[in-house]
């Protein structure tokens, strides 16, 4: 029994699989999206998306979708799916669908009267190139297949209409075409394993429709350019391997290709496999080699404070130090040259975020867990150094140590913590002060920092930092610890936050807490009691002012929801690491619990995957991006921290 696979019952009815949702990425940032039944509900969505360096800064949709009809004696069976405007759906073809299994590549059957098809598709890791392999199962007389390609040549983010301006001229390859509707496009090859016919019959199918940007309050519907039509003959137990790429495949070599392909994927046979899978997905790998962690699908980019927070879970969870290492090699030397004043040469975006070198330091003292903390002294002791230098030293533009020992940040005009949304140019959680989250970031770093200092006899600055450590955590509870056990948000000048946020949790999951027990205890429970989902924390408790839990409707609506009370499965991670190293083994029961909300979501949203946040309320449904690194990493972590003490 395979673990992601679904029925004809659910494939065939639309209200189940079309929010269901299929991801495969390779290592440039390139990606194929739809839903299971292979018909696009987002302007994201396409069978080849990549980027263009040479436009912009955004993935491109080339080829949007492909649909394939049977044809027997004549009678033509098209196994596609487009939504068009006023709730149209044709030509049907998911009425066809007899399962779908994803567990090591996606593999769809269909059946029409006595032909079996089957249909599996790979991403290639290191080439911008999507690979569909049709086999043809069972069939009782001649068999032809004719592939439809839809065509959009467009950003993620805009949409293309029928124009005179799109060229139609396309030329011959090996065994296909190669077109380009517009200037400054790579052209895509669209080429078989065997021989077949190409037949130009140029047209615009008008008015698709996208249902998922009605839902976000977008516009929602684009015309799409068909040039014409592959037609194949295909025999009883017969493969024929599609590629569309922007360069030229080399037809003889298409199948071993496949294979190849697929036998580098990790088998989804699990939910641990699965997050596996998912986590690999945010590799990156530049010409350059450069590496790094994208912050999610489809619409993020490389962020430096979700790379940091992300990194641990996504490499050193799942045994791959080797990678941990390369990201990390990449990020210092982006760091680097922030903290020097020079441009960067790396493509992280929001280095200058005042919360990123408290988070590398936290990165790195993960890795020293797992690679022992000699070995954090030899490969990153200098550049941690380096860091709490620049930081006491006051030349981080917006993250100042105050005599209190405590940094302050200026939050006001500009979100400036992982709480980032904004309305009219103004952030929605104005955090700004002494922030919780960054001080106890900040004390854990002084004490790690202190440890690794004590292993090198040449570093005098052990002494300095524990004394430093020692003033920021009496500030910490006097700055941050309140009467009703629990701690303010942020303190900027007599402005205290009352509001019961997740934050604070940090204070009790670090290595290095300014609490004593009974406040981590106090604090834990708070957010046991208010924040708590089976999704992940809250990041804003129901019985606080401004509670709004469902990320739902426009996008000014769904910005003030952001972070109002949406749960957010990253923060539970650290909530769990909290309960294990207050309560050790008697919580294990009740976190794997916890992971079993996590695991559901591996049938729905992005299959094999976690989205970005939840409805802060029941039924907890999950929004925004459809897969998202954080959570995955964090989830992963927990799993891990599971394990060992399941073996202690």
């Amino acid at each position: 029994m395979s673990y992601l696979k679904f029925e004809k019952a659910l494939m065939t009815n639309l209200q189940e699989s079309l929010p269901r949702e299929l991801l495969r990425t390779n290592r440039s940032g390139a990606y194929s999206c739809s839903t299971i039944v292979d018909c696009n509900t987002r302007k994201y969505h396409g069978l080849l998306v990549v980027p263009v360096p040479e436009l912009d800064d955004d993935n491109h949709v080339l080829l949007s979708s492909l649909d394939v009809t049977v044809v027997q004696h004549g009678a033509e069976f098209n196994m596609g799916l487009h939504k068009y405007q006023g709730n149209n759906y044709s030509p049907k073809g998911h009425k066809y669908i007899k399962e779908f299994d994803c567990n090591k590549v996606p593999t769809t059957i269909y059946r029409v009267g006595g032909v079996i098809l089957k249909k599996e598709v790979v991403f290639q890791h290191y080439e911008d190139r999507i690979l569909i392999r049709y086999t043809l199962v069972d069939a009782h007389s001649i068999t032809t297949l004719r592939i439809r390609p839809f065509l959009a040549f467009r950003s993620v983010r805009q949409f293309t209409h029928e124009n005179s301006v799109a060229s139609r001229d396309y030329q011959p390859v090996d065994n296909g075409i190669k077109t380009c509707m517009y200037p400054g496009y790579p052209e895509l090859f669209m080429q078989f394993s065997t021989e077949n016919k190409f037949m130009f019959k140029p047209d615009w199918y008008r008015g698709v429709e996208y249902p998922k940007e009605q839902e976000r309050g977008y516009a929602s519907d684009e015309d799409l350019y068909v040039p014409g039509y592959f037609e194949l003959d295909i025999k009883k137990g017969e493969s024929i391997v599609f590629a569309a790429s922007i360069s030229e495949s080399s037809t003889d070599s298409l199948n071993e290709l496949f294979d190849t392909e697929v036998g580098k994927r990790t088998p989804r046979d699990n939910f641990f496999h699965c997050l596996v899978n998912a986590a690999h997905q945010f590799h990156i790998h530049e010409n350059n080699d450069d590496r790094y962690i994208l912050a999610g699908y489809p619409w993020f980019k490389c962020r430096a404070r979700d790379m940091f927070i992300a990194l641990p879970g996504l490499t050193l969870s799942i045994e791959e130090q080797y990678y941990f290492e390369l990201v990390m090699k990449t990020a210092q030397k982006g760091l680097d040259e922030f903290m020097e004043g020079k441009p960067l040469s790396v493509k992280i975006y929001e280095m200058e975020q005042p919360d990123v070198p408290l988070w590398v330091i936290w990165c790195l003292q993960q890795y020293a867990k797992e690679a022992g903390m000699q070995k954090c002294l030899e490969m990153y002791g200098p550049f941690m150094k380096r860091i709490m230098t620049f930081i006491e030293k006051g030349n981080h533009p917006n993250l100042k140590v105050m005599d209190n020992a405590l940094v302050y940040t200026n939050g006001t005009d500009k979100a400036v913590t992982w709480m980032n949304s904004t309305v009219n140019g103004k952030p929605v959680v104005p955090r700004t002060g002494y922030i919780v989250e960054f001080n106890a970031l900040w004390y854990n770093a002084l004490k790690f920092c202190a440890s690794i200092a004590q292993l090198d006899k040449k570093n005098k600055e052990a002494e300095h930092l524990e004394k430093t450590a020692e003033k920021c955590r009496k500030s910490f509870l006097d700055m941050f610890m309140n009467e009703y056990g629990y701690l303010f948000d942020y303190v900027g000048g007599n402005d205290k936050d009352w509001s019961v946020r997740p934050n604070m949790i940090f204070a009790v999951a670090l290595d290095y807490s300014p609490l004593d027990q009974d406040q981590k205890k106090s604090v834990l429970d708070v957010c046991t009691r208010e924040l708590l989902t089976p999704k992940g924390l809250r990041s804003l408790s129901p019985k606080s002012g401004g509670y709004n839990p469902m990320y739902i409707g426009p996008q000014t609506q769904r910005d003030y929801a952001y972070h109002q009370g949406t749960a957010w499965p990253w923060l539970g991670g650290f909530y769990m690491e909290a309960c294990l190293k207050l309560y050790k083994r008697t919580r294990l029961s009740f976190i794997e619990r916890q992971m079993v909300g996590y695991e559901d979501e591996m049938l729905n949203h992005c299959i094999g995957t976690i989205p970005e946040l939840f409805d802060g309320n029941p039924p907890f449904n999950g929004r925004g991006a459809i897969s998202f690194a954080m959570n995955v990493a964090e989830i992963l972590r927990t799993l891990e921290l599971l394990e060992k003490y399941n073996f202690k």
